[in-house]
């Protein structure tokens, strides 16, 4: 089976029919039932078996309410402070983001934060996915001001846990600096596309993806203050990782050789 992983979430493409794999699944959950009573582990374990059938369908409705079902189990078997707990009100906050219903998605994905708190500590990877998860819905919800502190939590953490030469320490200041970025606030948003730069170009190499994204949104900002010398310098390299780790034909290529031919003629317009 392929694992998937939408915002921190894992489910299952399963490999037999859907129709075949929910029969197995439903049987299984009857025997479970049988066998241990209604409120037992390898219960709610059914119940998410048959929450990934319904996920991997797109059937969010479906697969909310077999969510709904193993979150009710473990709540009484495990009680309100556990991480397994944690993890469903966080995959149920993930569906909710995922039909755009931001609301409840964010109202989840607190109650999954302040438990990884509790249980876990404030520096645990978990907790930093937390925010990760609560930025995305203040993204999705346009609030770019609350989504930039969330990025800015989730940083301090994972500064703490892995250290400042890490690559999941870039993402975060390539994010940050795209936040900034959206605000208008070209310097902050420079500062930390910078630093990712720097972490991504000591652990990938000079040639990398990551070091062209950066640099293409270097560029994109230089762009905006009208800087298009340090613009197409930064957008040409960009365009260069990009042909060759994509090769000319690929969208990327296309879209940085586009933004190297306008900050081009933006240069030659201001002569």
């Amino acid at each position: 089976m392929v694992m998937c992983q939408c915002a921190g979430v894992f489910f299952e493409k399963v490999s037999v029919q859907p129709r075949e794999a929910l029969r197995m699944h439903e049987a299984a959950l009857n025997s479970a039932i049988a066998r241990h009573g209604n409120d037992h582990p390898n219960v709610a374990a059914c119940h998410s078996n048959i929450r990934n059938v319904y996920q991997a369908q797109g059937n969010c409705d479906q697969a909310l309410v077999e969510h709904q079902k193993s979150l009710e189990i473990r709540l009484r078997v495990l009680g309100c402070e556990h991480e397994q707990v944690a993890s469903l009100y966080n995959n149920i906050g993930c569906m909710y983001q995922a039909q755009g219903d931001y609301e409840n998605a964010l109202d989840q994905h607190k109650k999954s934060l302040e438990i990884r708190i509790r249980v876990l500590g404030c520096d645990s990877a978990e907790v930093a996915t937390s925010y990760m998860n609560i930025w995305l819905v203040y993204e999705g919800q346009g609030d770019n001001e609350n989504a930039l502190l969330q990025l800015q939590k989730s940083l301090e953490i994972k500064l703490r846990v892995y250290g400042q030469k890490h690559p999941l320490v870039a993402d975060l200041y390539h994010n940050i600096g795209s936040g900034y970025q959206l605000q208008g606030k070209g310097e902050e948003a420079l500062d930390h596309y910078n630093k990712s730069l720097e972490i991504y170009m000591q652990v990938y190499g000079q040639d990398h993806p990551h070091v062209a994204d950066s640099k293409y949104c270097m560029g994109l900002v230089y762009e905006e203050r009208n800087e298009m010398d340090m613009a197409r310098e930064l957008l040409l390299d960009c365009q260069r990782i990009y042909c060759k780790v994509h090769g000319p034909g690929h969208i990327m290529t296309v879209d940085a050789a586009n933004a190297v031919q306008r900050a081009s003629q933006c240069a030659k317009e201001s002569v």
